[in-house]
């Protein structure tokens, strides 16, 4: 009996372990001052949309593990509460995960969101921003985010999301850097 919850141990480590490395940003990822990489993904109304559309607004470009999921929901709902903030302040909210258009439609339809969830569904906008989480059998978009200001420069990365707060604090950095715009 106490064999198999060695190995329970080991593999809830080994697990665990792989996560860490696999759901964090690396060297791929676009730096601070750099230029976004531009992208075409179909929205939840099947819609292409393109992150040069949105040049002259700042973009709050997120990636996200997966459509219904507990972390996911609560992410989406700070953003959609806090949606006319993000408005006064020039800014767009785009979340992108590897579910398709149904996915996205069928989430914002349950959850009530009103701000576009793009389908990445090759994995290639998510593996470009270095968001792509590669858990064995699955990959799904990490949960990172990218500040873009109007002229699409990347101002702020986050690679550790704490779900909870993270609106808030990517409403004090559109402040800050809105304040100190160089």
């Amino acid at each position: 009996m106490s064999f198999v919850w060695i190995v329970v141990v080991i593999l809830a480590a080994v697990g665990a372990g792989l996560w860490a490395v696999n759901s964090r940003a690396g060297d791929k990822a676009p730096a601070v001052g750099t230029e976004a990489p531009d992208f075409t993904l179909n929205s939840q109304d099947g819609a292409p949309i393109s992150l040069h559309d949105f040049r002259g607004k700042w973009v709050v470009l997120y990636f996200y593990p997966k459509d219904m999921t507990t972390g996911c929901t609560i992410e989406a709902h700070n953003f959609q509460r806090d949606l006319s903030k993000y408005d006064a302040k020039n800014a767009v909210i785009l979340g992108v995960s590897v579910q398709d258009e149904k996915s996205h439609q069928d989430f914002c339809a349950k959850e009530s969101l009103h701000f576009k969830l793009l389908a990445d569904t090759k994995q290639q906008v998510s593996e470009k921003y270095d968001s792509l989480a590669n858990y064995g059998v699955i990959k799904l978009s990490a949960r990172h985010t990218f500040l873009i200001d109007p002229s699409g420069k990347v101002r702020k990365v986050w690679t550790e999301v704490d779900v909870k707060k993270h609106s808030d604090e990517v409403l004090a950095a559109l402040d800050e850097l809105s304040k100190n715009p160089s």
